[in-house]
């Protein structure tokens, strides 16, 4: 996972720390000043602050020997827990579940998703190496997913409060529990959420033009290979999706999204075979595709929002126009950082393109084929 992000406005900064401010009363105030005393200062987005503060809040909780236990126990069970479904035993903490619920709701409002998106937040080991030493006596870190991937230092946080710098590229010897948003289940949120506002401005309409031989041609993906530099360990799998873009029938813009869950390391051959164009969806025998990543903090009403006031404007000129550069640039530059992230683009996309075709970008390469996808 490699990849360059995005950030929010200054309305979700102002969520972020009201955020802030909720989850770090739950601390002592003597922990709560060691944390501070030690905590990074640099600018972070909503939603990696929220999750930082659930990080201290959820670390402070671990002094309890007997729900430390069924932290330990529930991590070891599974990859990653619901960190909504694990605070809401009886024996949690007093204030620890009602913190969780209440960061759960900032975080679907700083993603623009609706209030129903339900628990996001998950609890997850930094590696699966760590379950070796998530012994009984073990004291294990808490840490959030947050940070450039071109960090050195994550920070991390013990049941004192107390602040400790750990390297972003190597994972510790110590067990580690990162707290990040469940990204999987907020893209799949997020993109029919992003689906429904580009309908609605007339970017995504039905097509106008039904097929009278019992089907329709696509382009398939029949293997997909990213390439990237080192991520910190604790950022966990890439959530890659793509924006297919063209001309529809009704002469303006139209823009697909693909979700390709799927797409979870760099260095890594992945055969999908998923249809990446539906072919009779579009006016011209070309289209485009930008493949982004979200690190979590993507907010998807933003970028609705953004896609459709700068496509919105492009104007069809009875030929296929380039729409990559359009698409990129209605990301504000002040989101590459650690959301969602360019990952690479392809050009010129046809109903006949086929064989091996790298991204403009040089990161990634994709197998596709044409397919014909019949009725039934």
């Amino acid at each position: 996972m490699q990849f360059t992000a995005t950030r929010r406005g200054a309305a979700a900064l102002a969520l972020c720390a009201a955020s802030a401010l909720a989850l770090q009363g739950l601390l002592s105030p003597a922990a709560h000043a060691s944390a501070s005393a030690t905590a990074p200062t640099a600018h972070k987005s909503p939603v990696s602050t929220i999750e930082t503060n659930v990080a201290r809040t959820f670390a402070a909780s671990l002094s309890s020997t007997s729900w430390s236990a069924q932290v330990r126990t529930a991590a070891l069970g599974s990859k990653e827990v619901s960190l909504g479904a694990l605070t809401s035993q009886e024996s949690v903490p007093a204030g620890l579940n009602s913190a969780v619920s209440g960061a759960d709701r900032m975080i679907a409002a700083a993603k623009g998703l609706g209030s129903d998106a339900g628990s996001l937040l998950r609890l997850r080991l930094g590696t699966q190496d760590m379950r070796a030493g998530l012994t009984p006596s073990a004291s294990p870190l808490v840490a959030a997913a947050v940070g450039d991937d071109s960090a050195a230092t994550v920070t991390a946080y013990d049941s004192a409060g107390r602040a400790h710098t750990l390297s972003a590229r190597n994972a510790p010897d110590r067990p580690v529990y990162v707290i990040d948003v469940d990204v999987n289940k907020a893209m799949s949120e997020g993109l029919a959420q992003v689906d429904k506002s580009l309908t609605k401005a007339g970017l995504s309409s039905p097509n106008l033009v039904q097929p009278n031989d019992g089907g329709f041609w696509s382009t398939k993906v029949d293997s997909v290979y990213l390439n990237n530099d080192e991520e910190p360990w604790l950022l966990g799998d890439a959530e890659i999706f793509s924006i297919v873009s063209g001309f529809g029938f009704d002469g303006k813009v139209r823009v697909d999204t693909v979700d390709m869950p799927y797409l979870d390391n760099d260095h890594h051959t992945y055969y999908p075979n998923q249809l990446l164009v539906n072919w009779s969806n579009y006016k011209y025998n070309t289209a485009d595709v930008v493949m982004m990543e979200d690190d979590g903090d993507t907010n998807y009403s933003t970028l609705a929002k953004a896609l459709a006031d700068a496509l919105l404007t492009i104007t069809d000129q009875g030929a296929y126009v380039p729409l990559v550069d359009a698409i990129l640039a209605a990301i504000p530059s002040a989101w590459y950082t650690n959301d969602a992230d360019y990952v690479d683009s392809w050009y010129a996309l046809t109903e006949n393109s086929s064989g091996t075709l790298y991204g403009a970008r040089g990161n990634g390469q994709m197998t596709v084929e044409p397919y014909w996808v019949s009725a039934l």
